[in-house]
């Protein structure tokens, strides 16, 4: 049987699957149903310093897309951190910790870019007994724009210095939480490994817009006939996540860099993908607000499942398994041919196909009076755009041909973009790449 206990920076928890902080690790009560339900473990809602109370919007909070069959893909939140006191946290936070000792639970904390504010908040949740603490650098709207949030995870010498606060008064793992919204986050992921961070996590909400009201033209959530920008998440940002994700495992100066991964994670395999990129673990939130705390228990049974099928006893056997197979473009082997194939017992004949080659790639797929759709090897390039549009899964495929062999199905000898590919620059293992 699979082992899913997961031991991300010493921090041991029944599996990899945390929930992220935001609204469903908002107080004791959530955190407790999600540690029943079989979370790993969970981030804590963002806390902030004393003082006078963070008020969020009493309306709407949320925007969302949804695809053609209301499945939401992505939510824009405009929430603050929490909004009840951090006294109260951080009594809560202690009892549940109390109470489920072999389960995580951080503490993501955002206070004013001032060393004395830190300080003065990180003895009191060292106190609570949990697990560790992230640095909330992502909050992309009303946090930032008191200096907080991006604000800070925007500007890497930032990201170090309160970096190097934390691991000064504080002698437990630090987590730094990066923002998606800058050019590069690898620049942004060596200031904190600079500063001392024991791990990144990412990403956090992308600046967002998801919809605007045309009768009252104002952006959606509209509060008394405004809107803002908020940050958005769900399964939409899942591909951006995971390129930043794997960016930073692959860069020689980040490389080995422990990765807690966040971005659009609905399933078992939305997870593994995160984990054989270089995450250790995975934090969840739009899942959990859309199906529910027990939506984990088949994620834990999936990749419980998957991991049997392949052999694979604990996580261990295959984070970051995939990361020396992303690559840049220049190293992909140009001598690799491709062909698309069309099942015509599968195909229901819908054109589709047809349409999206003939109008916008390469004309290569033909049809007959009688709509049987077949495949011109002479212009096909192997855009996959066909396999995409059809509506009938592997219906279309794509065939693998070696250069140089006999294509059984057209007579031809298969020819190669580049003969001399042994030989070529653009092969990493080449004699001219060297």
């Amino acid at each position: 049987m699979a082992d899913l206990t997961t031991d991300f920076l010493g921090i041991k928890s029944p599996n990899p699957f945390w929930l992220a902080s935001a609204p469903p690790t908002d107080k004791e009560y959530n955190v407790r149903r999600a540690f029943e339900a079989g979370w790993g473990g969970v981030v804590w809602k963002t806390l902030g310093s004393e003082g006078p109370p963070v008020v969020n919007v009493n309306g709407p909070r949320y925007g969302a897309i949804h695809g053609a069959d209301r499945r939401l893909l992505g939510l824009n939140n405009i929430e603050l951190i929490t909004d009840r006191s951090l006294e109260t946290n951080l009594e809560e936070m202690t009892r549940v910790k109390k109470d489920y000792p072999d389960h995580a639970l951080i503490a993501s904390i955002m206070v004013p870019c001032e060393e004395a504010a830190w300080k003065a908040i990180l003895p009191r949740v060292m106190e609570t007994g949990c697990d560790g603490i992230e640095l909330n650098f992502g909050c992309p709207h009303g946090m930032a724009e008191r200096g907080m949030g991006s604000a800070v995870g925007q500007v890497p010498e930032y990201i170090q210095m309160v970096t190097e606060w934390c691991k000064k008064y504080y002698d437990k793992p630090v987590i730094v939480k990066l923002t998606p919204n800058i050019t590069d986050v690898r620049f942004p992921a060596r200031a904190a490994k600079a500063g001392g961070a024991d791990a990144v996590s990412l990403i956090n909400t992308i600046n967002s817009i998801t919809s605007v009201n045309l009768d009252a033209m104002s952006p959606e959530p509209m509060i008394d006939g405004k809107g803002t920008h908020g940050g958005y998440c769900g399964p939409a940002v899942k591909p951006i996540a995971m390129n930043m994700v794997a960016e930073i495992a692959r860069d020689a100066e980040t490389r080995g860099l422990p990765i807690s991964g966040i971005g659009g994670i609905t399933t078992w395999r939305d997870a593994a993908e995160f984990m054989v990129l270089g995450a250790g673990n995975v934090q969840v939130c739009t899942a959990a607000m859309t199906y529910g705390f027990k939506i984990v228990q088949e994620m834990i049974s999936g990749m419980s499942q998957w991991m049997d099928e392949q052999g694979y006893t604990s996580t261990s056997d295959f984070i970051g398994k995939a990361v020396p197979n992303v690559t840049d473009w220049q190293y992909l082997n140009l001598n690799h041919i491709t062909k698309a194939r069309i099942d015509q017992d599968a195909c229901i004949k819908c054109g589709r196909c047809y349409a999206a080659c003939e109008d916008t790639s390469h004309q290569a797929i033909s049809m007959t009076e009688d709509r049987v759709f077949d495949v011109k090897d002479d212009e096909c390039v192997a855009c996959n755009l066909c396999v995409n549009v059809c509506p009938v899964e592997n219906c279309i495929t794509m065939e693998v041909l070696q250069p140089g062999a006999m294509d059984e199905r057209t007579g031809k000898v298969v020819e190669a973009d580049y003969a001399n590919w042994t030989t070529h620059p653009n092969n990493p293992s080449s004699t001219a790449a060297e």
